[in-house]
């Protein structure tokens, strides 16, 4: 059994070159989407449709209601019920989509040891300062503006009362995949800002807005997953803070956002992806499996 993962920004064309090459390599495919796991969140999320996905069996695609928990320690177990699947039906595994903290949670394994994460409840600089002053071997790798790391640090810090240092010698990290082979889809910024403008002009023509008041009538606005983009700004619309056009232009502005923050997580933590554009990472991803 082969096992690969396709990441790319989101519209990078991700799905329909997983949905090709499963086609052609005997693969089931593993959806790597915080999105896509949402049973009736369906075009705000482009997940395939049925008959897009056709005959390949998926994991990952339908798997919770809105307001069930979804977290990456769940799909750290998704993963192993669908490679438990692909060794024993003969089939590869191609695990694709944009959510990159779940493949890196593949790639390098989580700590554990830690029950909830706790929020920032000082300044942003304030928080970095102290971490700075008690673990600066650790600190100095991350910048003072890196919410992202610097609330995680801390977090780790407040539960445990030990420095990040100290609490990943505590806690080592086991890979799961670590020998996964990672392929990068790459975009133009020209041509990617094009496709996002087309495909929120879709979904808005598909019935997202409609979706979007299916969604808030049956789960109201707590659930995680009803700040996601396309969600939230359609909220707005239905609050009568913005018209259709401005809909669709803040949909595809906070998307092209979104792209940027993954292609940026993508370059600094999947050093050995093989990126290309996508006619080209068609014949290497075939090329690999026939190896």
């Amino acid at each position: 059994m082969k096992e690969i993962a396709i990441i790319g920004t989101t519209a990078s064309g991700k799905t329909a070159l997983s949905l090709e090459i499963a086609q052609k390599t005997n693969s089931i495919i593993l959806s790597l989407d915080s999105l896509c796991v949402y049973k009736e969140i369906d075009i705000v999320s482009a997940k395939p449709t049925i008959k897009e996905r056709g005959n390949i069996i998926h994991f990952g695609i339908d798997e919770v209601f809105p307001n069930e928990t979804f977290d990456v320690v769940l799909f750290l177990d998704l993963y192993k019920k669908a490679k438990d699947f692909a060794i024993k039906n003969g089939k590869n595994l191609i695990i694709v989509g944009g959510t990159g903290f779940y493949l890196k949670a593949l790639t390098d394994g989580l700590s554990g040891g830690l029950e909830n994460k706790i929020k920032l409840d000082i300044p942003l600089d304030e928080a970095y300062d102290l971490l700075y002053s008690l673990d600066k071997d650790y600190m100095q790798k991350i910048e003072v503006n890196d919410r992202y790391r610097v609330e995680k640090a801390y977090s780790i810090y407040k539960e445990s009362g030990l420095t990040p240092t100290q609490f990943f010698k505590n806690n080592p990290k086991s890979p799961i995949a670590p020998d996964l082979k990672i392929f990068e889809i790459l975009w133009e910024k020209e041509e990617l800002v094009k496709r996002v403008a087309l495909r929120t002009k879709q979904m808005i023509n598909s019935g997202l807005i409609d979706e979007i008041i299916y969604l808030e009538k049956k789960y109201t606005r707590s659930p995680n997953c009803m700040v996601s983009i396309g969600i939230v700004e359609t909220l707005e619309y239905l609050d009568g803070k913005l018209d259709k056009q401005e809909l669709e232009e803040k949909i595809a502005l906070n998307t092209i956002k979104l792209a940027k923050r993954q292609n940026t997580f993508n370059k600094g933590q999947f050093e050995n992806r093989t990126s290309n554009i996508i006619s080209s990472l068609n014949s290497e991803i075939i090329k690999y499996f026939s190896i």
